[in-house]
């Protein structure tokens, strides 16, 4: 088994909780000068808000916690790759760098369908990395979806 790099791990973690909660299991972690800063999964059923994505939700905990919507200097972990409305976010929240484990290549904008990040919206851009975790996470994902299926 592939070991996750902690704060990776720690996104891993989170989505593991939308798994439980019966949310598409995505998780995200908001980390300044290694440290993690804001936890978040996928709420958008619970919350019944199309934006409650796991990006979000950390993004929402790290400015709450800072003070401040400018996360500069800061990474984000997330176990997906990032959708267009959340690359959108990372970007206007001014992260540095998006970290993420599986690609989404039906909705995915760091590099599947397209790469928003690189491109200077909103006057930044982000640098991306796709960290390999031996296909945990895109399992994950299948499994909640096969569970899905066979209980409707």
């Amino acid at each position: 088994m592939t070991t996750l790099p902690h704060l990776m791990q720690l996104a891993f973690d989170q989505a593991l909780v939308a798994f439980e909660k019966g949310e598409v299991p995505v998780g995200a972690v908001v980390a300044k000068n290694g440290e993690p800063l804001g936890l978040g999964h996928n709420l958008t059923l619970t919350l019944k808000d199309p934006t409650a994505h796991a990006e979000i939700m950390a993004i929402r905990d790290a400015t709450s916690k800072l003070g401040d919507w400018r996360l500069s200097d800061c990474q984000i972990y997330v176990t997906l790759e990032p959708c267009v409305m959340c690359v959108g976010a990372i970007l206007l929240s001014r992260i540095e760098t998006i970290n993420f484990l599986a690609y989404d290549p039906k909705d995915g904008a760091c590099g599947s369908t397209k790469n928003l990040a690189v491109q200077p919206i909103f006057g930044h851009c982000a640098k991306v990395t796709k960290i390999d975790d031996g296909g945990r996470s895109s399992d994950l994902i299948r499994e909640f979806f096969r569970l899905r299926r066979e209980n409707k």
